[in-house]
């Protein structure tokens, strides 16, 4: 838009707006999980009962989610650094200096550790039936949920 409107051009624009489009997705994926609307295979999720989709989800967050979200934390607080500490700047003419987008991938990865830690203690606690299940107040399945509402039913009503 910047190019079009003021014909301004720089490659600073271009990676900046890999930046914020970079940021969007890293936070983003921790809010996601919170809001359980991560992706699934809702085919195969919907036919099974909701304590074994409860096991599978321990499962997967046990042992996918949280070693990879350790090890990218642990691999990019590093990488973070030394690009902090040496003043890194982009090769290209005009760039942005590197260590800002460096930030927000250990930030997006810890914040998404840190979610699936919580969504592992809650799976548990579903399990052990100590607490209710936190996504309850969706009767239906996702996916089910989804096309009614493209549809424009809501609830059982037509818009």
């Amino acid at each position: 838009m910047i190019r079009k409107a003021f014909d301004i051009s720089s490659n600073s624009w271009l990676e900046l707006q890999w930046y914020l489009y970079g940021t969007v997705f890293l936070l983003g994926a921790s809010y996601t999980l919170q809001c359980n609307e991560h992706v699934r295979i809702d085919f195969v999720s919907n036919m099974l009962t909701k304590k074994t989709r409860d096991w599978v989800d321990l499962f997967g967050h046990v042992f996918f989610l949280l070693p990879m979200t350790f090890l990218m934390t642990y691999l990019a607080l590093p990488w973070f650094l030394r690009s902090f500490e040496g003043g890194e700047v982009s090769g290209n003419a005009g760039g942005l200096i590197l260590w800002p987008a460096k930030i927000m991938i250990v930030i997006g990865f810890a914040l998404l550790t840190a979610q699936a830690i919580s969504e592992a203690i809650k799976r548990i606690a579903v399990i052990r039936g100590e607490i209710d299940e936190p996504h309850a107040d969706m009767d239906v399945p996702p996916a089910v949920a989804e096309m009614e509402f493209g549809a424009g039913i809501v609830s059982g009503d037509q818009k």
